[in-house]
């Protein structure tokens, strides 16, 4: 079983930057994993694996910006959306659902996306949370 606990933040100017910039990193790299999915989808009549995209953009300085664990989640989630795409465009060809499933839409530019850190990556230090970044 998985749990989740949200925490509301009062961040001084300095760590609302740093978390603006993972978020928007996040984002942009969230567009490169949508974008090579559906390169592969549309030409190679493909679905990316669990761990294609990973491959594939580990040298991409979105990919490095981030704590690689993390990194490794936002394509996985990425990846996970078009195996259920997959899955639905099968079902709607088999009449199971009426509307017409369709691939992965780009997110908005400069926008924020979900970054996920296991707990092995934060770190407790004097009562505060320690968040990993990329080199």
């Amino acid at each position: 079983m998985y749990g989740c606990q949200q925490v509301l933040l009062h961040p001084d100017s300095e760590l609302e930057a740093i978390l603006e910039f993972i978020c928007k990193t996040a984002n942009s790299l969230t567009n490169c994993g949508i974008y090579f999915a559906r390169q592969m989808y549309f030409k190679a009549k493909t679905i990316v694996g669990k761990f294609d995209l990973e491959s594939e953009y580990k040298t991409n300085k979105h990919f490095k910006a981030l704590h690689s664990q993390a990194a490794q989640q936002v394509l996985r989630s990425v990846s996970e959306s078009f195996e259920s795409f997959k899955k639905l465009k099968s079902a709607f060809n088999r009449g199971e659902i009426a509307d017409k499933p369709r691939p992965a839409k780009y997110r908005k530019s400069g926008g924020f996306a979900l970054v996920s850190y296991p707990k092995q990556a934060l770190k407790l230090i004097n009562n505060q949370i320690r968040i990993p970044l990329g080199k």
